[in-house]
C-alpha cells in the first residue's frame, strides 16, 4: 500500500494492480485534489491539519463578530427580567436551605422528649397552640388559592348532570316497582282467585290451593284495591339522604327517598354504581307509613313538614330484616336528609297546622335547639384553632370508653370526658344536654350524638365534599383507607407555601399525615369516622363555605 502524508511518499509495500494508476499520477506531480476532480464519483477527503490540534489560549476567548447589530430594547428588557428571576430564585433557594439546616439542628436533640409529650398530651404550647395544631392549620392555606370560577363551573355542571341522571334512574325504578310489580305480587290476587276455586272444588279434593300453584296471566287482576296510579305517585317529594354512622361503608351509601302526599307514606332506595356505566337501584326501606322513633315527636307519623335539609329520619332496624348486618347491630337507623326537591315541596302546599296545634312539641324543639346552639357557640370559642386535635382526640377517647362497642355511654363517662380535653361546660348546661338527649330515659346516650350536640357539626354542603373525597379514596368500598393510599393521592402542589417556595410538597404532605395519624386508632389505616372528625375540626375555624370546599377539593382533586 502506498501512503502520502503532506507530500511525502512512503515506500511501496505491495504492488497490487488496483492502485498502479494512482501511483503514476502521483509520480507525474498530480495532487489528490486534481485527481479527485477528474474522478468525480469518489468522495473528497479533506487534509488533516495537525497544527489545529495544539491547545491555544485564543480558543478560550469569545469571538464576537464585528458587524453584530446593537440589542433592541425588547431584548434588553427580557434579559433584565431573566437576570432578576435568577437572582430571586437563588435567594429563595439559599433561604430554604438555611431554614432546613436550622430546623434539623434544633429538632435533633429534643425530638424524643417532644414525641413523649405528644403521646401524653403534654406537648409544649406556644400561643395556646401545640405542634399538631400548627401543622393542622397549614391545611387552611388552600383557602387562599384564587377561586377558579371557570374550572369550578365545569365541575359543577358535570355534577349536576350526574345527579339528574341518578334521580331519573331511581324515579323510574320506583314507578316500575309500584305500578307493575306491586300489582302482580299483591296478596289480593291469590285471595280472589282462591275464593273462585274453592267454590268449584269439593272439600275432599287433593288439588293444592291456588296460592301454592303458579298463577296464569288470565287469572291475574289488572287492578287491586291497593293499586296505585301514576297520578297518585306523582304527588311526591324526592330527597337524598345518608346514614349517620361511624361505619364508613354505611355512611357512604347513596340513598334516595320519596315521601308520597296522598297517603303520607315513604320509601327509600339505594343507588349503587359499578364502574362508569353500570348502575343498580334496590329498595332499602319498603314503602309504608312510618313514625318518629326518638325525640320530642316519638310515635308521631311523618308529615311533609318533617322533610327539610338537615332533618333526621329514624327507623327501628328490627322492622326491616333486609337491612345490612352492620346496620342491624344498632337499634335505631338514623337517616339525615342532605338534599331535597324544594320545587316539589313548595308545589304540594301541604299544611300540618291542625296536627301541630295539638301540643307544644314545636316550641319545645325550638327551645332545645336554642339551648344547644348557645352551648356550641361557647365551646367553639374554646376550640378556636385547636379543633382538629380536640375533635379527633375526643372521638378516639370516647371510642375507647365504649368497651361493649354499642356506641352508647352513660352519664358519668360523658361527664368525665370534658375535663380531659379542657372543655369547660357548666353543670346546668351539661344537665340540659343530658335531658335533651336522654329523652327515652334509658340512662345511655349515643356518644356521637353527644359530641354533635355540644360542639355542633358542619353543614351538609361541606360534608358532601368530605364524603366525596373519602369515596374517591375508598375505591373498594370497605369503609377504611390505608395510609399508603392517602399518601399517594394527596397532592400539595397548589399549596401557597409550595408555590412561594417556603415549603416543599413533601413537608406539607407529612404535616397532613402526621395530624391525621394522630386521630387514628390504627397506625396503617383511616376510617371514615376519623377522616370526618379531622375535617370537622378543621371546619370550625373557617367561616366561608367556599373556602372550606377549596380546602377539600384542591389536595384531593375532586
Amino acid at each position: 500500500m502506498d501512503l502520502e502524508v503532506k507530500g511525502i511518499a512512503a515506500s511501496p509495500t505491495s504492488q497490487t494492480q488496483p492502485f498502479t494508476g494512482r501511483n503514476k499520477l502521483l509520480q507525474q506531480g498530480q495532487t489528490s485534489r486534481s485527481w479527485a476532480i477528474q474522478d468525480a464519483g469518489l468522495p473528497v477527503v479533506p487534509r488533516l491539519d495537525l497544527g489545529s490540534l495544539i491547545d491555544s489560549d485564543e480558543e478560550e476567548q469569545d469571538i464576537i463578530p464585528e458587524n453584530l447589530p446593537a440589542p433592541t430594547s425588547k431584548y434588553k428588557l427580557k434579559y433584565q427580567q431573566y437576570k432578576t428571576e435568577m437572582k430571586e430564585g437563588y435567594k429563595q433557594y439559599s433561604q430554604r436551605n438555611a431554614e432546613k439546616t436550622k430546623s434539623k439542628i434544633t429538632q435533633q436533640c429534643p425530638r424524643n422528649k417532644t414525641d413523649d409529650k405528644c403521646i401524653k398530651g403534654e406537648e409544649a404550647i406556644v400561643d395556646g397552640l401545640t405542634t399538631l395544631d400548627r401543622k393542622a392549620l397549614l391545611q387552611q392555606g388552600y383557602a387562599d388559592i384564587p377561586y377558579n370560577a371557570q374550572r369550578s363551573m365545569r365541575k359543577s355542571d358535570a355534577e349536576i348532570v350526574a345527579a339528574e341522571r341518578k334521580k331519573q334512574t331511581v324515579a323510574e325504578q320506583v314507578m316500575v316497582d309500584h305500578l307493575s310489580r306491586a300489582v302482580i305480587s299483591d296478596p289480593e290476587q291469590n285471595l280472589t282467585a282462591e275464593r273462585q276455586e274453592s267454590a268449584r272444588i269439593f272439600p275432599d279434593s287433593k288439588i293444592a290451593p291456588l296460592r301454592f300453584r303458579k298463577r296464569t296471566l288470565h287469572e291475574t287482576k289488572i287492578r287491586t284495591h291497593s293499586t296505585l296510579t301514576e297520578n297518585m305517585l306523582s304527588h311526591k317529594v324526592q330527597f337524598d339522604g345518608r346514614i349517620i354512622s361511624r361505619n364508613g361503608r354505611d355512611a357512604c351509601r347513596e340513598l334516595v327517598g320519596f315521601f308520597f302526599a296522598h297517603d303520607q307514606s315513604l320509601t327509600i332506595y339505594e343507588y349503587r354504581q359499578f364502574g362508569k356505566n353500570r348502575t343498580n337501584v334496590l329498595p332499602f326501606i319498603q314503602k309504608n307509613i312510618y313514625s318518629h322513633q326518638c325525640g320530642r315527636r316519638k310515635g308521631k307519623h311523618y308529615q311533609l313538614g318533617d322533610f327539610y335539609v338537615g332533618a333526621n329520619l329514624t327507623f327501628l332496624s328490627s322492622d326491616h330484616p333486609r337491612l345490612p348486618e352492620s346496620i342491624k347491630e344498632n337499634t335505631l337507623l338514623i337517616l339525615r336528609i342532605t338534599n331535597i326537591d324544594q320545587i316539589a315541596l313548595d308545589s304540594l302546599n301541604y299544611r300540618t297546622d291542625s296536627v301541630e296545634h295539638e301540643d307544644d312539641t314545636p316550641s319545645q324543639e325550638t327551645n332545645d335547639r336554642l339551648v344547644l346552639k348557645a352551648i356550641q357557640d361557647a365551646l367553639k370559642e374554646q376550640l378556636h384553632k385547636r379543633g382538629v386535635r380536640i375533635l379527633t382526640g375526643l372521638g378516639k377517647y370516647l371510642q375507647q370508653l365504649d368497651k361493649e362497642g354499642t356506641g352508647l355511654l352513660n352519664k358519668a363517662d360523658l361527664k368525665q370526658t370534658l375535663p380531659v380535653f379542657h372543655l369547660e361546660l357548666s353543670e346546668n348546661d351539661f344537665e340540659s344536654v343530658w335531658q335533651i338527649l336522654n329523652g327515652n330515659g334509658s340512662g345511655k346516650v349515643d356518644y356521637g350524638e353527644f359530641k354533635r350536640a355540644i360542639i355542633g357539626e358542619m353543614n351538609e354542603y361541606r360534608k358532601s365534599f368530605v364524603r366525596k373525597a373519602f369515596m374517591k379514596l375508598d375505591f373498594n368500598k370497605t369503609g377504611c383507607v390505608p395510609i399508603i393510599d392517602i399518601r399517594k393521592c394527596y397532592c400539595a402542589k397548589k399549596h401557597p407555601q409550595v408555590i412561594s417556595g417556603l415549603s416543599t410538597e413533601e413537608e406539607i404532605k407529612l404535616s397532613f399525615l402526621e395530624t391525621l395519624k394522630d386521630a387514628c386508632s390504627k397506625s396503617d389505616e383511616v376510617s371514615y369516622g376519623e377522616f370526618e372528625d379531622y375535617y370537622e375540626g378543621l371546619s370550625i375555624g373557617i367561616v366561608n363555605d367556599e373556602d372550606f370546599v377549596n380546602i377539600v377539593r384542591t389536595p384531593w382533586g375532586i
